[in-house]
């Protein structure tokens, strides 16, 4: 049996040596890459959740700032003020109120008219065609609410009667044709009101204006915010 010499063995030692540094610096590296590809995946996790975050952040913003709110009145089946997406439609409005009321006189409504944010949508009656004051309107303001005297009627009977916004008609000055922008006021009762001036002088408020006759509360609702005196 041959025994190993010193210098074998010295060689022997070094050859282990080598194969077990070998072993142990595979194991950390493969240790420390397991570290940093998990470490490396971690902020990846919580970079694209703070993506997602600000994409949704990003969006709620989107949403409210492209949201109008109108308001819409008259033969509906549930008037009330209602939010809805830019670009909206009359159309649109009036499905979100319920559709129409089978009262509703719709020859002159214009279902494919944009709308515009605190606009008033008011659909008119049959008995209010036949009574003459068949009138469908948008009624926009400047300020953003339905309720502002710096109205403008967009559309009305016939589609082609409209008013400037902060331009009020003065209703002891205007002639037949200013007096005929005006919702529910035809050539027939811009007659009457201007034989009404002549025959009694200058109107001293709006109000009176219902002394003329086929003026009543309800008309005079729709227009009263678009007289002066």
């Amino acid at each position: 049996m041959k025994y190993i010499n010193k210098k074998q063995k010295i060689v022997l030692i070094i050859i282990i040596s080598i194969i077990t540094f070998g072993i142990s610096y595979y194991t950390y590296a493969t240790k420390i890459n397991e570290e940093f590809n998990t470490e490396e995946q971690n902020l990846e996790v919580e970079e694209n959740e703070a993506k997602k975050n600000i994409t949704e952040e990003n969006n709620e913003i989107t949403d409210e700032t492209t949201k109008i709110v109108v308001h819409v009145s008259g033969a509906v089946n549930q008037e009330g003020v209602f939010e809805l997406a830019q670009n909206s439609r009359v159309a649109d409005a009036i499905e979100v109120a319920g559709g129409v009321t089978e009262n509703a006189y719709m020859k002159d409504v214009n279902l494919a008219s944009p709308l515009e944010d605190g606009m008033k949508i008011y659909i008119p009656t049959k008995e209010e065609n036949e009574q003459g004051e068949s009138t469908s309107y948008i009624r926009s303001s400047n300020t953003g609410t339905s309720s502002s005297n710096n109205n403008a009627i967009t559309q009305n009977s016939g589609g082609n009667k409209t008013s400037n916004k902060n331009v009020k008609v003065n209703i002891n000055t205007a002639g037949l044709e200013e007096l005929d922008t005006l919702p529910g006021i035809g050539e027939s009762t811009a007659n009457k009101i201007i034989n009404y001036r002549n025959e009694n002088g200058k109107f001293k408020t709006i109000e009176e204006i219902k002394e003329v006759s086929g003026i009543g509360d309800s008309k005079y609702e729709k227009i009263k915010d678009l007289i002066e005196v």
